[in-house]
Parts: structure tokens; sequence; C-alpha cells
């Protein structure tokens, strides 16, 4: 018993996953009801993120005292995002090239394309409009992140240039703060229950195939996100001489629960916390890791550049060097579109198959993996956007000294 209480919340996501796995495969009629579990775990995960956003981003930017500080924190970050959105496509062009796992499948045509959930990609211009909140509420119910940035940003400014009389407001928002990483931590204790429910249903659902269809498009995505992962992020944070060891130990746990939850915002306020705690002040980290959820989502980038070749092998198209970098700089644009939520990926792609004329029926091909797909690039986003923080604050000269251990699942609650 002793032995159990001393898991750690990593320790028990893992088992999770592996008990899910068994139930979707062994019990599967069973497996499919248990979406309930998986469903309560995401509606309370997305009630914290909202006001969460709200006490970080407001005390946060209240506290930093100069808008010209926050402006530079955002050129930094954009640039970075740039970057790092640029060198994930590049790479899944790269591989995709390299080991061609389209070749030989014959893609057909269907009569029906279960494409009815999916509309046509945001062009850049759009996302900027949206990104400006017509109502604050409104954005608060749909869980819009980027809005909500945008609006505690602002939000935030206006508090640092009011001066004193906005105290007691920051005083507030920094208690909201501290609430909240609370509340998260007493969810934390159910994350396991959710994430086996939910690999459970998935497996149950779509069967054992689901880890074994498209084997080898699966193998590649999954060995070319891992690339990204060891050569650019692992580079990203040698050069910003970021401490690895505390840094992998602070976004383990969130970097698992967006693999098993497939879902970026599933992970959003553990990965707060635990950045927070990792060293990187509050300013930067409510602002640069809910920011990247729309401008820096390397897994999304990569899995689109390889999945739109994957596709035109798959069909016999035959895709000149100058038409492939043509579509990596429209990715490049139309990624900042990809939502942090399950299946978003595939509204981009649908628009780029239109765009350079492949076959629709390949978004069809996918979505019998894409469950597996999405907890890959899904993860990746997440962890792309944890380095994120950890870089941009180093280039802002913070030294990143731990303010405490990142989330453990305990006995009892603390």
């Amino acid at each position: 018993m002793r032995r159990l209480r001393n898991i750690s919340l990593t320790g028990w996501i893992l088992l999770a996953l592996v008990a899910g796995v068994l139930t979707g495969v062994l019990f599967p009629a069973f497996a499919k009801d248990l979406a309930p579990i998986s469903n309560i775990f995401l509606r309370l995960i997305k009630s914290i993120i909202g006001p969460l956003l709200f006490g970080t981003l407001v005390s946060g930017i209240a506290s930093c005292g100069e808008l010209k500080t926050m402006g530079r924190i955002a050129l930094k970050a954009l640039v970075y995002f740039e970057i790092a959105t640029t060198l994930a496509l590049t790479l899944g062009l790269i591989i995709v090239n390299l080991l061609r796992p389209g070749a030989g499948l014959a893609l057909t045509a269907t009569s029906t394309t279960p494409l009815s959930g999916l509309s046509r990609p945001a062009s850049l211009v759009e996302v900027l409009e949206h990104a400006v909140p017509n109502n604050i509420f409104e954005s608060l119910a749909q869980n819009d992140v980027l809005q909500m940035v945008v609006f505690f940003f602002l939000f935030g400014a206006a508090c640092s240039a009011t001066g004193p009389k906005a105290q007691p407001v920051v005083n507030f928002a920094s208690a909201v703060a501290e609430v909240m990483f609370r509340y998260t931590r007493c969810v934390m204790y159910i994350a396991p229950l959710g994430v086996g429910a939910a690999m459970a249903v998935t497996i149950g659902s779509k069967g054992i195939g689901v880890l074994a269809g498209l084997g080898k498009l699966v193998a590649t995505l999954y060995l070319a996100q891992a690339l990204f992962v060891a050569l650019v992020l692992g580079s990203a944070l040698a050069v910003a001489r970021v401490p690895f060891a505390r840094f992998v130990r602070a976004a383990r746990q969130p970097f698992l629960i967006a693999f098993s939850t497939a879902s970026s915002e599933a992970a959003l306020p553990l990965a707060l916390e635990n950045m927070e705690r990792f060293g990187v002040p509050k300013h930067i980290v409510g602002f640069v890791l809910p920011t990247g959820y729309s401008f820096n989502l390397d897994g999304s980038a990569l899995y689109l550049s390889l999945a739109s070749m994957f596709i035109a092998q798959a069909a016999g198209v035959h895709m000149t060097v100058t038409t492939q970098i043509t579509m990596m700089l429209t990715l490049m644009l139309t990624s900042k579109g990809v939502a942090g939520v399950p299946r978003a990926a595939l509204v981009i792609l649908a628009g780029t198959l239109s765009t350079f004329n492949l076959p629709l029926e390949g978004v069809t091909l996918l979505l019998g993996v894409d469950a597996l797909l999405d907890m890959c690039r899904t993860s990746v986003n997440l962890l792309g956007n944890c380095v994120a923080t950890a870089v941009v604050a180093r280039w802002e000269g913070v030294s990143l000294q731990a303010t405490g251990e990142e989330v453990e699942i305990a006995a009892q609650p603390a």
C-alpha cells in the first residue's frame, strides 16, 4: 500500500494508459461506456482555463511594470514561433520524401467522405481578426484561448498603467491564480481515471486496428516527431542553457496528459503551473504558453507537411521541389489557425489538399488512424510551447531557479 502511495502522477498515468488499452481490447463494449468518465475529466480541466489565464496574465503583466517589457517578450516569442514552425514543416517534408510512406498505397476515391465536421481553414487575416474578442464572456464560455489571452493582456496592461488604484484588482487576480493552481492539483487526482477512460474508449470504439492500420505512416510520423523533439527542441534547450533534467520533470506530466487525451487544452493548466514552478516568471509563462496554442503548433505543422505529401504519394501525384516549397509556405500561414483540440488539423489538411489539387479522399484514409496521429502531434505541440516559454525566459535573462516541485499525486491531497 505504501508503494502505491509513493507512485507519482506520471506513474499513475502510464499505468492508466496500459489499463485503458487492455480494457479496450478485452472488453470493447464496456470500454465504450467509459466515455462519461473521460468527458467529466475534460470538462473539469476546461473549467480551469479561463480563470487561470485571468489570474496569471493580469497579475503577471501588471506586476511586470513596463509595457515595453511585454512588447519585447511578445516579439521574441513570435520570432521563436516562426523559426520552430519553419523547422517543423521542413523536417516533415524531408522525412516523407526520404521514407515515402505513401508509395505503393493506391488511393481510390470513395462515394462517401466523412468531412461533415470540417470547414475551410482560416486565413491568417481571419485568425488575427478572430483574436480580438467581441465579448469576453462569450470567449470564456467557448474557451477561446487566443481571445482570452488578448483581452487579459490588454486588461493587465491597463492595470499596470492605472497604478496604485488598480492594486486591489491585481491582488484579486493573483489570488485567483493561486486558487486555480490548487484547484488544478485537486483535479489532477482523477487524471489517471480520465486518461485511462479516454484510451479505453478510443480502442474500444475503433478496435486494436487503430494501433496497427496504416502502420508505415504512423511509424514515419512518430519518427519525424521524435527527431524534431531531439534535434530542434533539444537544440533550443541546449542553446538557451535551460536545465534539461529539471525541464523534463516539469514537462513530462502535461506531455502525457496531452498525449492520452489528444487535447492541448487538457494539459494547459498543469503546464502553466509546472512551468512557473520550473522558474519561468508568471508574466512570461502566462503570455507565451497560451499564445503558442495558436502560433506555435510544431507537432501539427510537421504532421500537415508529412500528411499532405503522404496523400500525394498514395495518389501517385508527383510534386516538384518548387511545389513542395510553395505548399510549405502555405502551411506556414494556415497552420496558425489550428486550434489545440482534436481533429482541428484535418481542417487545414483538407484545405491544403484542395489548394494543390490532391484528392480529399486522403482525409478519409487518415481518419482511420487519426486518433493515434492526433495523440502524437498534440503532445509535441504542448512540449514545443513549454520549450518556448523556457527559451524566451532565458532570452530575458531569467536564471530559471525552481520555485517548487512539479505537481505529483500523493497519498492525500496537500
